[in-house]
């Protein structure tokens, strides 16, 4: 009896010492420690895309779990500035270049050093060095292409769409006395599009804003504004009400993405059959203008290397050509930019012609002042001069003279 007491208790500490054992030994928190936790914008509609590239991913990588959440676009902004002041950030964030400027500037973001960025094309990367440093990861871009509809176009007298701002001028009287349509609608105060437009003549400061060649460009709009050659809805509607409108045959052309060419295909059937794509429209500096969405990790995140791993796989060369195949936007990755997909089409393939037109022209981009502060405030500034030239004819130069004393002060 007393052995059988002797081996049970003896069996008993046994298993109390192994218990102790495992509750004081270290655990394997891999799992957790590994954890990225990955923010998008509006992606759901792409959701086998994304699930697909997270499996590869944690395939690979089995010591990394991401964890995605698609975030609506008009909450992307909030939600990560909420997040990052509860020092509670995501890992891995997908944001516009301009928040992510200001993020940067505020000391919130991890810097990105230059060797993991040598694969990306060299403009875009440029255009999002805040202070001659990067925090940014750039993951898909778009460049403007001139979308027109060549039947009209051939009806005011016009074989060939205009490439410039003064030619369009040029061409707006025709257009309209012969189609009854506008040439093209502006939208010239939504968003920076109106800095967009004067950055393509070098007008990028306060000062060049009040000289000789800003208010010329400025009483271009007014007289085309003032002499009905542009829709007076030019100054308060949105590029998507201008593609309705290029679709109901109101204007000829617009400046939008090769990608709205399915929006055309889909909704507009007949327009999309007398529909042709040329280069974008410039300036006196013969730039083209662009957007581009990227990554970035805040300074606060959990398994920042992780965080960085991933968004590189994310834009390698394989992996964007499929989201360019998915989407019809422009890779960034250099590599997948000189994939034929970007470099050859069918003539009669409109869009692969706009793909390629809108890979060709990130070689001469200009990027718009992201890297100041108070961006949006200078676009407010921009825009109220705008409305105050056209619509209610105040004097060009005395509104930019004071509208630049406010961009001064904005910047200071």
């Amino acid at each position: 009896m007393k052995k059988k007491i002797i081996i049970g208790s003896t069996i008993f500490l046994l298993l109390l010492l192994g218990f102790i054992c495992v509750s004081l030994a270290p655990r394997n928190t891999n799992s957790l420690d590994q954890e990225v936790v990955f923010w998008t914008l509006q992606m759901n509609d792409f959701t086998p895309y994304m699930t697909d590239i997270i499996t590869k991913f944690e395939y690979e990588n089995p010591d990394i779990k991401i964890k995605w959440i698609d975030v609506p676009f008009s909450e992307g902004e909030k939600r990560t500035l909420a997040a990052i002041l509860s020092n509670n950030p995501p890992s891995l964030v997908n944001l516009n270049p301009d928040f992510s400027s200001v993020l940067a500037q505020k000391g919130a973001l991890e810097e990105i050093m230059p060797e993991q960025l040598e694969s990306f094309n060299k403009s875009l990367l440029k255009s999002l060095e805040v202070n001659g440093r990067m925090y940014a990861i750039p993951w898909y871009a778009t460049s403007a292409i001139t979308i027109y509809n060549k039947e009209l176009l051939d009806k005011a007298g016009f074989k060939i769409p205009p490439t410039t701002y003064e030619a369009m001028g040029q061409y707006a009287k025709d257009v309209k006395s012969k189609t009854g349509a506008y040439v093209f609608m502006p939208t010239i105060t939504e968003n920076d599009t109106m800095l967009k437009i004067l950055n393509k003549y070098n007008i990028n400061s306060p000062y060049s804003l009040k000289t000789a060649d800003s208010i010329e460009i400025f009483n271009f709009y007014k007289n085309l504004y003032k002499n009905d050659l542009i829709p007076k809805e030019s100054i308060n509607q949105t590029h998507r009400e201008s593609l309705e409108k290029y679709m109901s045959e109101y204007i000829v052309s617009i400046q939008a993405g090769a990608n709205f060419l399915n929006l055309i295909k889909e909704n507009a059937p007949n327009v999309y059959k007398k529909t042709d794509v040329s280069t974008q429209i410039v300036g006196s500096e013969g730039q083209y203008d662009f957007s581009l969405m990227n990554f970035v990790i805040p300074k606060r995140a959990k398994n920042k290397e992780a965080a960085l791993k991933f968004a590189l796989f994310l834009t390698n060369e394989e992996n964007q050509l499929k989201l360019a195949k998915l989407t019809n936007v422009l890779a960034t990755n250099e590599n997948a930019l000189k994939n034929e997909y970007y470099q050859k089409y069918n003539k009669n393939d409109i869009l692969a012609k706009a793909r390629v037109i809108s890979a060709q022209q990130l070689n001469k981009i200009e990027p718009v002042l992201r890297q100041q502060k108070s961006q949006k405030e200078i676009n407010n500034v921009i825009n109220t001069a705008t409305q105050l030239i056209l619509v209610d004819n105040v004097d060009t130069k005395k509104v930019l003279e004071s509208a630049s004393k406010k961009w001064s002060k904005l910047i200071e």
